[in-house]
Formats: C-alpha cells, sequence, structure tokens
C-alpha cells in the first residue's frame, strides 16, 4: 500500500487524527519553552504564489531565513550593484508576522558572485582588495537590515569533513583569516546582531572537534560569535544519532547556542559518492524509487526516526536555540531533483497537501490547550 499524493485524499496515517487537527496548537506554541521553530522560504513564498504555504508558516513558524535571496550572488550580482528587492521583501515577510529573522549567508564558496574574488583578467585579487569586498559587501548587507535581523549566518560551510580548511577562493587568498575577518566585520555593521558559523555533516568528529577549536579562537580574540549553525540534511540511515548528540553536546559546551539549520530528512535510499547503482533505466529506477508516494513502510520508518531527532532537539532545549526546517512541505524541497531531474522525496514536516506529518500530529495532539 503507498501514500497517494494527488487528489483530496490525506495520508491514511493521519486519518485517525483528522477530528483533532483543528485542534491542535502550533508548532511554535508547543516548542515555546524550547527553541525557536523556523523555516527557509523562497522568494516565491514572499511573493504570495503559495497561499497555502503561507498559511502553513504564519500559523506554524515564528522564525524565518532567506533560501537564497541574500547569498552574494544574488544582492551584489556585479561589484558596487546592489539587488535589494527580494531580500527587503523578505525582511518585512518577517517582521509583518513578528518573526525572527535570521540573514544567509554573508561569506560562502558556493553561489558566489562570480566577480567577488576576481581582478578583470580573471586572477585572484589580493589580499587587501579581498578584505575590502569583504568588508565592504558585509557592511552594505548588514547595515541596510541593521536593527531588523536577529541574526546573521556570517561564514558558511568553511572546514571539510576530515577537519582541514576548505580551498575556496577565501582560503587561498586570506588563508585562515578570512572567518575572523568576516565575524569583525559583521559586528562592525551592527553590534546588536548574533553572529553565526554554519555548516553541514556537523556530526562528523574530525569536523566537530575543528569546530569547536574554532570557536574557541574567535572567543579568545574577543570576537563575537553567538551561535553554532548544524546544516541537518539527514536521512533514514545517517547520521549515527550517537555522534549527532555529540556534536549538540560539544558545541553547546563552548558557550555558543547551538542552532539546527537546515533541517530535512530524505527518506529514500542513500547514494554514495562513487556508489555502483546502475546506469540508465536501472539508475533512474534505483534513485526514484516511489515516485508516486511512499510506501507505508517507509512512512512509518520516517516519522519514527523523526520522532526521534525531535526528541534529542527536546532534551538538549537548554543549549538549541533554533530549528529551522529548509522549507517546508514535501513539493517545495531542493532534495527533489536531486541528483537527477524527477526524483521525488517526501524530507520535510507537511506532505504534499499541505498536511502536518504523523510525527508531528501526535505530539501536538497530546500536548493541546
Amino acid at each position: 500500500m503507498r501514500i497517494k499524493l494527488g487528489g483530496t485524499l490525506v495520508t491514511l496515517l493521519l486519518m485517525s487524527c483528522n477530528s483533532e487537527k483543528d485542534q491542535l496548537i502550533s508548532m511554535k506554541d508547543y516548542f515555546k519553552n524550547d527553541f525557536l521553530i523556523g523555516a527557509a522560504i523562497p522568494v516565491s513564498h514572499v511573493d504570495g504564489l503559495d497561499r497555502n504555504a503561507d498559511s502553513i508558516v504564519t500559523l506554524h513558524f515564528n522564525s524565518i531565513v532567506a533560501e537564497n535571496c541574500m547569498k552574494s550572488e544574488s544582492i551584489q550580482p556585479e561589484e558596487g550593484r546592489f539587488e535589494w528587492n527580494d531580500a527587503d521583501k523578505f525582511v518585512k515577510y518577517g517582521e509583518d508576522r513578528n518573526m525572527s529573522v535570521i540573514g544567509h549567508t554573508l561569506i560562502w564558496h558556493s553561489q558566489l558572485a562570480p566577480w567577488f574574488p576576481y581582478d578583470s583578467v580573471g586572477n585572484y585579487v589580493s589580499a587587501e582588495v579581498l578584505k575590502d569586498r569583504m568588508r565592504t559587501h558585509i557592511h552594505e548587507v548588514v547595515g541596510r537590515y541593521k536593527g531588523r535581523i536577529k541574526g546573521w549566518d556570517v561564514v558558511n560551510e568553511a572546514i571539510e569533513d576530515d577537519g582541514s580548511y576548505r580551498v575556496s577562493p577565501f582560503y587561498e587568498i586570506l588563508g585562515e583569516e578570512f572567518i575572523p575577518l568576516a565575524f569583525e566585520y559583521a559586528h562592525e555593521a551592527d553590534p546588536d546582531a548574533e553572529l553565526y558559523i554554519n555548516d553541514f555533516s556537523m556530526f562528523k568528529p574530525a569536523k566537530r572537534d575543528a569546530y569547536v577549536a574554532l570557536v574557541k579562537d574567535l572567543k579568545e580574540r574577543g570576537l563575537r560569535i553567538d551561535g553554532i549553525g548544524m546544516q541537518s540534511h539527514i536521512g533514514l540511515d545517517y547520521p549515527d544519532l550517537g555522534e549527532y548528540e555529540k556534536s549538540i553536546e560539544a558545541f553547546g559546551s563552548t558557550g555558543c547556542d547551538v542552532m539546527i539549520t537546515e533541517l530535512d530528512m530524505s527518506a529514500l535510499p542513500t547514494l554514495y559518492d562513487g556508489a555502483n547503482i546502475g546506469s540508465g533505466t536501472e539508475f533512474r529506477e534505483n534513485c526514484n524509487p516511489y515516485p508516486d508516494g511512499l510506501p507505508e513502510d517507509v512512512c512509518k520508518a520516517w516519522n519514527s526516526r523523526m520522532d526521534s531527532v525531535m526528541a534529542i532537539y527536546k532534551k538538549h532545549a537548554d543549549v538549541i536555540s533554533r530549528v529551522t526546517w529548509w522549507g517546508t512541505y514535501d513539493g517545495m524541497s531542493w532534495r527533489n531533483d536531486f541528483p537527477m531531474a524527477g526524483r521525488t522525496d517526501y524530507p520535510l514536516p507537511f506532505d504534499r497537501n499541505y498536511n502536518m506529518k504523523p510525527f508531528m500530529v501526535k505530539e501536538l495532539s497530546e500536548n493541546k490547550n
């Protein structure tokens, strides 16, 4: 038996809860004594093109993060030319709903404006030129929203899984110093804004240890750093939840808040780099095994594991200040069409019909006002 996507059918696992759905408290009320509950939203959402998603965000979330509109390729596509329209609308959307607005992201090697690290003939700029460009970019972006944004992902994805520094243009030109410089410039631009560092695979021991050391170094320099973001693009078979919890504890021990910043959980078989999963038709079938809905056993496994993940967050609410989903409902997730067009995944807390999934319905139905 598969869970159907289309029409007006509601998943069978939710049917037993239908009589209670309208009486459920919101997620933001349920977690109000634990942490902020957030969602990444795209510009199309801010523009009102998905009213159902807007209703979900307005009812259930008290924090939002910019999906793409604040990345440098979008906000400063050419040196000195800033495109503010989408970012302005995003910030206003959050303010109108009394939400904590999070800026994402100031310094990142990916989705970097193509001109940023290069001179007119395509060579890397000097260290002094890059420092000036970083400072100008950060001051312009952070300064525009001074007092309106709760906190910024200042540096994103700077360290590899083995604990070494990622060889990005920022690292190649400035070495390790690009990170403290970014935090220095962000604090100059808005002394009251919280400042975060953010990365994926934060459950891996070498990466965990590197970030603990980095954060301690920033603090010893007298620089402000308020939070460590654990991107959590997870799956049914990864990460090991014991290692994941160790990272929450280790990051919390630094004195920084721990933030779950990009939460989603794939329901599909994990595709490992280099794995021989076939080619042609076999490849497509292995990559996209559930195009029309999840088998009931997979749906139950997904909800059970997500229930365990949320229990870890609740357990460590003393150090976790925010849990942010990377989207709201399955149909909008980046995990669809990745790594192949047409791939269908089910990674978010609401399904394609905008129904809340069972793991959360169960929690809320047991904690109604």
